[in-house]
């Protein structure tokens, strides 16, 4: 069985104003995917979560994760996790 991946998907394309449609269609994929992705219902293959990445300009790592990623605040203010 395959491990989920957890991501930052839609905050990233929130906070870059970028639709499904638009990050889909950059990167070869269909919209419905992207939402797949982004609600944690399906794993983007190597090929898709480097491409997403490289759209973004990110690396790959602040996409996506095997473990569930710190919120945001804690990162940024730097709360220590337990």
């Amino acid at each position: 069985m395959s491990e989920q991946v957890h991501n930052r998907l839609a905050m990233v394309r929130a906070e870059r104003k970028v639709s499904r449609q638009s990050l889909a269609e950059a990167v070869g994929a269909h919209y419905q995917t992207i939402g797949y992705i982004e609600r944690g219902q399906y794993n983007p293959s190597l090929d898709l979560a480097l491409k997403i990445a490289k759209y973004f300009g990110l690396p790959v790592e602040a996409l996506f994760s095997l473990e569930p990623f710190r919120p945001l605040t804690d990162e940024v203010y730097g709360r220590k996790q337990p």
